[in-house]
């Protein structure tokens, strides 16, 4: 299991680059049905809301599963990250998001998800479009493209 993130005064979890969660480590993005869109042609795709912090007034950064975390743990990861709300999921190592300038980080959730991360950084329109070229399916969605 990875070591304690650093915590506020308040005991939130301040943004960190954690360095136990290796290069080559997934990381993990949900997605549920509202982050699907209809392109231009008509077809099903990933809209960037799905690359999109979840509060960032509050410095909330983008919400993700560490797989290696997950797998340690004796759980199987494509089973942990998908439920009737996330019905997909895509993948990207941590160090294609360090590449982009992002910074890496854990932040457990218990008891419910104690292998949730975050990804912290300057979400642009620029970025998120480069998160979707890196994104790979983890767990497809049917008939859905990133």
């Amino acid at each position: 299991m990875l070591s304690p993130p650093p915590r506020n005064v308040v005991g939130q979890v301040e943004p960190h680059d954690h360095l136990e969660i290796l290069p080559d480590d997934g990381v993990i993005r949900r997605v549920s049905e509202q982050h699907i869109v209809l392109d231009k042609d008509g077809q099903r795709r990933i809209s960037s809301m799905a690359f999109s912090p979840s509060s960032p007034a509050q410095g909330g950064g983008l919400s993700v599963d560490l797989q290696r975390a997950i797998e340690e743990s004796g759980r199987d990861a494509v089973q942990f990250v998908t439920t009737p709300r996330w019905i997909g999921s895509v993948r990207f190592t941590a160090q294609q998001l360090r590449n982009e300038g992002f910074l890496v980080g854990f932040d457990p959730l218990p008891p419910d998800n104690p292998f949730h991360g975050e990804v912290w950084g300057q979400f642009s329109p620029g970025k998120k479009k480069k998160l979707a070229q890196l994104a790979q399916w983890f767990v497809p969605i049917p008939e859905v493209t990133l």
